[in-house]
């Protein structure tokens, strides 16, 4: 089976070969391991990829994102790095003052000098299933240019600061998806990080009333074009999967083991394509193998039940070991009849 029948037909609930696979990894094993990182790919070669970059340059970014110190991004928002292959994180809030707000503008630059013909190029070149990432994430954004808490009490007030911030994003972010929409990219994915460890940030209500609007529009125009759409978020995300599924997300990307997986299965499984994760707090940096064998089996056993639905996903932390990320792909390869029997498992429904 190809890698793209083999993606659409689990994203469609399916039977396939096997649960197709998707790996991430860290600037840190791309940049400083990258031996391992090739080894690995070509052991276990991915079904799903990235499509490329189509964003032109910003006026704005200056530095290197990954190194050590400050970088800024395309947002102008400075970016600090504590150890070398991180993202970073905001310390100091662009939009902070209140009166910034109106005056900001996203940039639009990337969006006017967009090229998209490597994008279809890519497509063309590989059986892979291609993956559109857009800057599409209006709660994190938002958060990196007003600041969380100062965010959260414009939320929690309905200042018109947050009206005139979140608005702006949007239609930079349906601009961002339509683009896309003019590639031959198979999904388009969009992201906002939800959850702690054991709750939504905000209340269900709320995100009801503020994000789920914006992302129903993004979730149209998406398949609307005739390409999936795929979501990723991290933490306790659960309340809000009915709703995700409402508005027509095809693929979720989740921390399900900050989740009760077992619960999860029972609500969503066969309504919406689980699309990883394997534990990368504790058990893919700090387990050994067998522990990430175990962990796998019981995600399939809550949700692999051989119709699809499921995506062999996991990201490569900076600091983990290959042998674990090995072993995630050596699990899903496991017959099912095996996992769904195995003593040590709890039951199946």
């Amino acid at each position: 089976m190809k890698p793209r029948e083999r993606m659409v037909r689990t994203l469609e609930f399916q039977p396939v070969d096997r649960a197709p696979r998707d790996l991430w990894a860290l600037l840190g094993v791309t940049r400083l391991r990258t031996d391992e990182y090739r080894d690995l790919v070509a052991q276990y070669p991915p079904d799903m990829t990235y499509a490329g970059n189509i964003y032109g340059p910003s006026t704005r970014a200056r530095g290197t994102p990954g190194q050590v110190g400050t970088y800024v991004d395309a947002w102008g928002c400075v970016m600090q790095v504590a150890e070398p292959g991180v993202i970073g994180e905001v310390k100091e809030a662009l939009l902070d003052d209140d009166s910034a707000v109106a005056k900001y503008q996203p940039p639009w630059e990337i969006l006017r000098e967009a090229d998209l013909s490597q994008v279809n190029a890519n497509c063309a070149a590989s059986d892979c299933f291609m993956r559109g990432a857009t800057h599409v994430r209006p709660f994190e954004r938002a958060q990196f240019l007003r600041g969380t808490e100062k965010l959260l009490l414009d939320m929690a007030y309905g200042t018109r600061e947050f009206d005139i911030l979140i608005q702006r994003l949007h239609e930079f972010f349906l601009e961002d998806i339509a683009l896309w929409c003019k590639t031959d990219a198979d999904c388009i994915s969009f992201m906002d990080d939800w959850g702690t460890q054991t709750s939504l940030i905000i209340s269900p209500d709320m995100w009801r009333t503020l994000f789920k609007p914006l992302y129903k529009e993004y979730c149209d125009l998406i398949r609307g074009a005739g390409k999936k759409v795929f979501f990723h978020s991290d933490g306790y995300i659960t309340p809000i999967i009915e709703d995700l599924i409402e508005i027509g997300v095809d693929a979720l990307n989740s921390q399900l083991f900050c989740q009760d997986i077992e619960e999860i299965g029972r609500c969503f499984s066969g309504r919406i394509t689980f699309w990883g994760e394997i534990d990368r707090q504790s058990i893919l940096p700090f387990g050994t193998p067998e522990d990430v064998r175990a962990a796998v089996r019981r995600v399939r056993r809550a949700l692999d039940h051989g119709r699809g639905g499921v995506v062999a996903q996991c990201e490569w932390g900076n600091k983990d070991p290959k042998e674990n990320i090995a072993a995630v792909f050596e699990a899903w390869l496991e017959p099912l009849e095996s996992v769904l029997t195995d003593p040590a498992g709890e039951a199946c429904g």
